[in-house]
């Protein structure tokens, strides 16, 4: 499987597909502010990433609004945030066959850099 699940008018995410040429590739990309994660398709990353957590975005401008820093939140708590509110998913997540990618960090994009290749 080579899926994406991006927001179309964040400028990171643009900048991340421009830099991989990963758009060009055949991707199936979701869009996940016009097309909802799904339950199932959420389940499925956290699979490959082992924690709810490490999909979620603490960047959102929900997570301060919410006051969600000064909450202790658990895996079930990560999971009903993502599902409610797309901004909550660290975005971009890639997906290619059994490996993910998922958000901004240096790292991360170097690696998807190379896996695309």
């Amino acid at each position: 499987m080579k899926k994406i699940y991006h927001l179309g008018n964040c400028t990171t995410c643009q900048a991340i597909l421009k830099a991989t040429s990963i758009a060009k590739k055949g991707f199936d990309m979701q869009d996940i502010k016009f097309e909802k994660i799904t339950a199932s398709q959420l389940d499925e990353m956290k699979k490959m990433t082992g924690s709810y957590e490490s999909l979620f975005s603490r960047r959102a401008m929900k997570y301060k609004e919410l006051g969600l820093k000064d909450k202790k939140l658990e895996e079930k708590d990560y999971r009903q945030f993502i599902l409610d509110e797309y901004t909550f998913l660290k975005r971009p997540v890639v997906i290619i066959n059994d490996k993910i990618f998922t958000g901004s960090e240096k790292k991360t994009i170097e690696a998807l850099k190379k896996a695309v290749k």
